[in-house]
C-alpha cells in the first residue's frame, strides 16, 4: 500500500510466492462474495475483516529478514507510540472497539530510506532511516500521530472499501505485489496478474482530503500527548527541504505523502502564536543515542560500518555540541564492537560514558552498550557484572532491553544455575506482553538450557502465534503432546509443572486450530 506501505526492506523469494498464490483461490468464487463487507453508511471495510487483512500482510513482514525487533529501538519509540494512543483514545478519536480489536503495533525495518506506513488492522511500520533523520521525539510523534490518524479515521478500509470488484484477500496480494515490485519490477509485474504494481498504488493511495485530515487529527493527538506542537512544523520543513531538493529515493515518505502549500499552511496556522518562530527543541543526548543507533543497524555492510567508526578519529569532535559527540561516539562504539574491533569499542565507549555523566537515561544506554561489546567480545563475566550493576538500582524497573541482554548473557555463558532466575523474569513479562515474539523465543532457549524440553517446545510454539505463523505453532505444539504421550509410555515420572504445561498445551493447541481455519477459510 503505498499510499501508506513502502517495503520494510528486500523482500524474500517466500513472500513473494505466497503473495502470488494468494491470487489463485480467488478466482472461483461467486460474485457475492467478492463485495466487502461494510460497516454503517457501507464507506467503510469492516473492522474484523481489516484487521484480518493487516494480519496476513504482517506475517510476511516478520518473515522478511529486514524485520527487526531491536530492544532497545523498539522501547524507544514505544515511548513515543503508547502516549500518541492514550491521546486518541482520550480524545475519542480511537473508538473502543479498534482499540480492542486491531493491532496497534509497530514494526521497524532495517531499511536506510526515511518512511513510515500504515497497514490494514492496525500495523504501523517505521524504516530505521525515519529514525536516524528525525531531530527530536516531537518529529518522530508527528510522523506516528499521522499514521495513527489514517488508521483511527478508517482511511485505510475506505480506500480499499473502493475496490469493489476485489475480494480483501486479492487487495493484500496488490498489497505485497507493490511492496516486491518497489523493490524489483520484474517481481511485481509477476505477482500482479493482469496489472502493474503501479496501478495497484494509484488505486490504494490516499487522497489529499485524507492526508490533511490526518494532519489535523495527527496533530491534536500528538499536542494532547504532551509532546510539542513545533515538532509538526520542523519535520515538515525537514521534508519540505528534502523534496525541494529533488528527492533522490531516500525519502519514499514524500512519495506516498506528498506535501502540498495547503498542508504546510495548515500545520504552520495551528501553532501557538509565536511558536512559528520559535526554535526547535534540541535534541536530548537519548534521542541522540537512538539517531547513532538506527543508523549503524541499518548499515551493516563493513565499509558503512568503518565509516561510521571513523567519525570519532576526528580532531575536531571535541569542538562540536556534547549532544552531537555523543551520537558520533555511540555509533562508533557499536560499529568498532560488530567490526570485532574491541579495543577501539572499548576506548570509544570509556569517552562516551564521560560525556553521558549526569543524564541518568543516557547513562543507562551507555551501559547497556557496554554489555552489548562485552558480550560480542565473549567477554560473559564482565557482561553479567555489568548488568548486575543495573539490577542492583532501586530506581530502575525491569526494562525489556535489560531483559533480553541477560537472557542473551545467561544462554552464552550456558550458566544453568542462573537461567531458572531470569526465565522467571520473563515468565512475569510475558504475562502482560502474551505478543512478545522475542521474548518467548528466549523463554524457549532457556527452558532448553534447563533441560525442561516440554516448556521449550511450548515457548516455541508461542513465538510462532506471535508472529501470526498459526501452521508452524500448531506443529510445535502437536510435538509437545508426544513428547508428553513418549514420556508417559518410557514410564518417566511427571510433576505437578508438566501436569499444568500439559494442560496449557492442550487448551492452546485447540485455540490455534481455530485461529488456522479462520485463515484457511480466508483463503
Amino acid at each position: 500500500m503505498k499510499s501508506s506501505i513502502d517495503t520494510m526492506g528486500r523482500v524474500p523469494i517466500h513472500a513473494l510466492i505466497l503473495a502470488a498464490a494468494l491470487l489463485t483461490p480467488l478466482q472461483g468464487r461467486s460474485a457475492d462474495s467478492n463485495q466487502l463487507p461494510t460497516l454503517g453508511d457501507g464507506s467503510e471495510m469492516s473492522s474484523n475483516v481489516e484487521r484480518r487483512l493487516g494480519d496476513r500482510i504482517a506475517r510476511e513482514i516478520y518473515r522478511d529478514p529486514d524485520y527487526i525487533d531491536d530492544p532497545v529501538l523498539v522501547d524507544y519509540v514505544q515511548g513515543v507510540w503508547q502516549p500518541l494512543l492514550a491521546a486518541a483514545r482520550l480524545r475519542g478519536d480511537l473508538s473502543s472497539e479498534l482499540s480492542e480489536r486491531f493491532a496497534w503495533e509497530i514494526m521497524l525495518g532495517r531499511d536506510r530510506t526515511v518512511n513510515a506506513f500504515a497497514l490494514p488492522g492496525g500495523y504501523l511500520g517505521v524504516h530505521l532511516g525515519l529514525l536516524a533523520v528525525v531531530g527530536s521525539r516531537d518529529e518522530l510523534a508527528s510522523v506516528l500521530g499521522h499514521e495513527l490518524s489514517h488508521v483511527t479515521q478508517r482511511h485505510i478500509s475506505r480506500v480499499m472499501a473502493k475496490q469493489t470488484q476485489q475480494t480483501p484477500w486479492m487487495i493484500g496480494a496488490m498489497i505485497l505485489g507493490a511492496l516486491a515490485a518497489s523493490k524489483s519490477a520484474d517481481a511485481g509485474s509477476a505477482l500482479i496478474v493482469g496489472g502493474q504494481a503501479v496501478a495497484a498504488q494509484n488505486q490504494l493511495n490516499f487522497s489529499r482530503d485524507m492526508e490533511r485530515e490526518a494532519d489535523r487529527i495527527g496533530f491534536g493527538v500528538m499536542t494532547q500527548a504532551g509532546f510539542a506542537a513545533q515538532g509538526f512544523v520542523s519535520m515538515f520543513e525537514k521534508l519540505q527541504q528534502a523534496s525541494r531538493l529533488n528527492d533522490n529515493g531516500a525519502y519514499p515518505y514524500l512519495r506516498s505523502h506528498p506535501l502540498t502549500t495547503e498542508r504546510i499552511a495548515d500545520m504552520q496556522g495551528r501553532q501557538p502564536l509565536g511558536a512559528g518562530t520559535a526554535p526547535s527543541a534540541p535534541p536530548t543526548l537519548e534521542h541522540a543515542i537512538m539517531t547513532a543507533r538506527a543508523r549503524v543497524l541499518s548499515n551493516p555492510g563493513v565499509d558503512a560500518l568503518r565509516a561510521i567508526a571513523s567519525e570519532a578519529l576526528d580532531n575536531a569532535l571535541t569542538n562540536v555540541p556534547p549532544v552531537r559527540q555523543v551520537e558520533v561516539l555511540y555509533g562508533a562504539t557499536l560499529s568498532a564492537s560488530r567490526l570485532r574491533d574491541f579495543s577501539s569499542a572499548a576506548q570509544y565507549l570509556r569517552r562516551l560514558a564521560a560525556l553521558v555523566q549526569g543524564d541518568a537515561r543516557a547513562t543507562l544506554l551507555s551501559h547497556w552498550l557496554g554489555v552489548e561489546v562485552a558480550l560480542a567480545a565473549g567477554e560473559n563475566k564482565r557482561a553479567a557484572a555489568l548488568l548486575d550493576q543495573v539490577a542492583a538500582s532501586p530506581d530502575l524497573p525491569p526494562q525489556r532491553p535489560q531483559l533480553f541482554l541477560r537472557a542473551q548473557a545467561c544462554l552464552q555463558a550456558g550458566e544453568v544455575s542462573h537461567a531458572n532466575e531470569v526465565a522467571q523474569d520473563l515468565q512475569i513479562w510475558v504475562l502482560s506482553h502474551t505478543h512478545d515474539a522475542l521474548a518467548w523465543q528466549s523463554l524457549s532457549s532457556l527452558y532448553a538450557l534447563q533441560g525442561q524440553s516440554l516448556r521449550s517446545i511450548r515457548a516455541d510454539a508461542e513465538t510462532q502465534v506471535a508472529r501470526l505463523d498459526y501452521a508452524a505453532a500448531l506443529e510445535r505444539f502437536k510435538a509437545a503432546q508426544e513428547l508428553m504421550r513418549k514420556n508417559e509410555s518410557a514410564g518417566a515420572g511427571s510433576t505437578g509443572q508438566d501436569h499444568i504445561e500439559s494442560s496449557i498445551i492442550d487448551t492452546r493447541k485447540r485455540q490455534v486450530e481455530l485461529l488456522l481455519k479462520e485463515q484457511s477459510l480466508d483463503r
